[in-house]
């Protein structure tokens, strides 16, 4: 089941709000505790994962036992600890390796000469995000930055709620932990949590479904006979499509999270406005970046000794998490590299330290890229950007070598009809992608706090009345694009 379906939207969906809201006038009336909407959320979600492959409820039920006792044993023993956390974070990584990545071990050994059989295992939809969770419990309760879990429905429903279950973003424990059983919820989370979720189906529904039959145009249907000009555009469209995509779940996800008095994390702050893959990465699928930060790269020693390694290793396995094929790895290190690049040259200090020092009194310098004008930057970032799209979309090296040959000028033809009415054709489309990639909403409401001030009426009136009237034309154009509509997952769902 998946959030921009039909039978969620009109089904699922109301059935779970109905509930949820029997089982929160329960708990005021007399158990004056959240026990029973924490049932209810964790019988939902469960079936909500069970909808597509219910035997792997079973593998995640299991993970969640084990982190229950092991994160107990932590939290109660002063003995230990570190070899139960070691256990812990084995355990989780060894599922993720059996179920992810046991074909390719198994692929890989028989290229090399050494022949395995294949074992076929299916993965489990949202694997990665859940294991991720499940380390990050067991680390922050190592570390005394939250407490471990005294009710097992308490973890189940930290690790298996739907809203963020199946494709992120990756909700650190601590982020919700006081939240599980102490959340309140207001109408104007509501009211956001509502505008959200709509605004983030309109993302993936009417941008992210559309660009992908432009991708498909160029790199399935067509990839054999590709023009140059068509390689790029199918690109292209294929990178817009993974943004609003994925930024369209994490706002769905944020959303329902909302309503239900869960702060997530963002998750995606306008990425394609970055004029440095640097800042790319502290723009795009944030909670990912932030796990692998504080739990491979400081750990590896970080900042302080051997650096260059540590952003490598760091980049290879943010690709090999992505998925079970080489070219995710060298998607990752394609970034390290670009990253270490920069470390070097853009970022470089340069000149004497600037009057003002930073909010922690340490002297700022101005940096090379300081010197660069910003429109430069961007084409520079979102060049390398789109070119490691390339690396991302294909799986087959073969087809990856093909394409990259053809966008560089390999192709039979430079550009042909077909490439041209992709533009033509869906001109508005390729409009409102672009527009969106950008801070529109923050532009619009900058400019209404200058004019009319910030807590005027005329600013809560005009906000109120643009998200109605938004979220109704999102809503309308969303389910008549979904009518007849027999596919369409959300790409980091196979993640």
């Amino acid at each position: 089941m998946v959030f921009s379906d039909l039978f969620f939207l009109f089904v699922f969906l109301p059935a779970f709000f109905l509930s949820y809201m029997l089982a929160a006038y329960v708990d005021r009336k007399w158990l004056s505790s959240h026990r029973c909407r924490n049932a209810c959320l964790v019988l939902f979600s469960l079936l909500f994962y069970a909808w597509g492959e219910p035997v792997y409820v079973f593998l995640m039920f299991a993970l969640v036992f084990v982190n229950f006792h092991i994160g107990k044993f932590i939290d109660t023993q002063s003995s230990h600890r570190k070899l139960a956390l070691n256990i812990g974070v084995i355990t989780n990584v060894l599922a993720l390796g059996i179920f992810k990545y046991a074909s390719l071990t198994a692929t890989t050994l028989t290229m090399i000469g050494i022949p395995v059989p294949d074992p076929r295992i299916a993965l489990p939809i949202g694997i990665s995000f859940y294991i991720f969770q499940s380390i990050s419990y067991l680390i922050d309760v190592y570390k005394r930055e939250s407490p471990a879990q005294r009710r097992f429905m308490d973890l189940l429903l930290y690790i298996s709620m739907f809203p963020q279950l199946i494709a992120g973003p990756i909700v650190r424990y601590g982020t919700i932990a006081e939240e599980i059983n102490g959340r309140e919820v207001k109408m104007g989370d509501v009211a956001d949590g509502v505008f959200r979720f709509i605004y983030g189906l309109g993302k993936k529904v009417i941008i992210a479904n559309q660009m992908s039959i432009v991708a498909e145009q160029f790199l399935v249907n067509g990839f054999d006979g590709c023009t140059t000009t068509g390689a790029w555009i199918g690109i292209l469209a294929y990178s817009l499509q993974v943004y609003f995509d994925f930024s369209g779940y994490s706002d769905m996800a944020i959303g329902i999270g909302r309503c239900l008095g869960f702060h997530f994390n963002e998750n995606f702050r306008h990425p394609y406005c970055c004029n440095s893959i640097t800042d790319f990465w502290h723009r795009w699928h944030i909670s990912l970046g932030s796990f692998f930060r504080d739990y491979v790269y400081i750990p590896l020693g970080g900042n302080r000794r051997h650096q260059w390694f540590n952003i490598l290793a760091t980049w290879f396995l943010t690709g090999f998490w992505h998925g079970a094929s080489w070219n995710f790895a060298c998607w990752g290190l394609y970034f390290g590299i670009i990253l270490l690049f920069e470390k070097y040259t853009l970022m470089k200090n340069v000149g004497k330290p600037l009057p003002t020092p930073d909010h922690k009194g340490r002297p700022r310098y101005r940096k090379v890229m300081d010197f660069i004008p910003s429109p430069f930057l961007h084409l520079y970032a979102m060049g390398l950007v789109t070119l490691g799209r390339g690396l991302f979309y294909f799986t087959d090296f073969g087809q990856m070598k093909e394409f990259f040959v053809k966008a560089f000028g390999g192709a039979e033809e430079l550009h042909s009809y077909v490439s041209v009415s992709a533009i033509t054709d869906h001109f508005w489309l390729w409009v409102v992608a672009i527009l969106f990639c950008m801070p529109v909403r923050e532009w619009c409401y900058g400019h209404l706090v200058r004019v009319a001030g910030e807590d005027s009426t005329t600013t809560r009136n005009v906000v109120f009345l643009s998200r109605t009237v938004l979220s109704v034309a999102i809503m309308v154009l969303s389910v008549a694009l979904l009518v007849g509509e027999t596919n369409n997952p959300f790409i980091y769902t196979r993640f």
